[in-house]
């Protein structure tokens, strides 16, 4: 739905149509009450170009005027974003926070992380067992509560030769979907994340879950 504008002129026609008849009423261009008339209009026709922005804000995904609002409803801004997010990227937060219906299935987290713009994919672990393939990693009771967010999306950036000494080895970017994930994520559980397409096919025990020296998961 669109919300006709109108300019200055229709508007002081539409006006006058409304005024009563008589000689105290004149209609000519020249006279003082068409003037006076004239001098509000501009008005009348802003407010009619406002009210067509309204419409495009009372939507979530396309509003900008407003849009505090919605975030003010929703208990947002959070550091999710970050420091200076886009407007783009504060809609999508909105947008799937009012789409939140909550859940813990595979199926939940990828719609969610959708709604964001961030398209991922999860990989549930189960502990070793007999039957398994001979050879292949093998893994302890604390990998029944693992699962893998992989966000194909978000780079890692690998340090060089060259590069400031006591840098980080390797560095990824801010991501809204892992800071959302993270929130939602079932307590008891541990979530892994990978980025840029390095996910590791099977798990690495100990190295990526922090077990500790009770063999329980850090």
């Amino acid at each position: 739905m669109t919300v006709p504008v109108y300019s200055s002129e229709q508007f002081q026609s539409a006006a006058l149509k409304t005024l009563p008849r008589g000689r105290a009423w004149p209609r000519s261009l020249g006279s003082t009450l068409v003037k006076v008339l004239g001098t509000l209009m501009p008005q009348a026709a802003r407010f009619g170009v406002a009210a067509q922005g309204i419409v495009v804000d009372t939507f979530p995904g396309s509003t900008t005027a407003i849009l505090a609002e919605w975030q003010k409803t929703l208990g947002l801004p959070d550091p999710c974003l970050g420091l200076d997010p886009t407007i783009e990227l504060q809609r999508a937060q909105v947008v799937a926070r009012l789409g939140d219906s909550g859940g813990s299935s595979i199926a939940y987290y990828i719609a969610f992380a959708k709604a964001l713009g961030t398209p991922i994919t999860i990989t549930e672990f189960a502990p070793s067992r007999f039957g398994k393939k001979f050879g292949s990693t093998f893994g302890g009771d604390a990998w029944a509560y693992a699962w893998r967010v992989e966000i194909p999306s978000l780079p890692i950036a690998y340090r060089k030769f060259g590069d400031v000494f006591g840098e980080p080895f390797a560095t990824w970017g801010s991501s809204a979907a892992q800071c959302e994930i993270l929130q939602r994520k079932p307590a008891h559980t541990v979530l892994i994340f990978a980025y840029g397409g390095d996910a590791p096919s099977a798990p690495l025990g100990s190295l990526i879950l922090g077990v500790n020296s009770t063999g329980a998961i850090a």
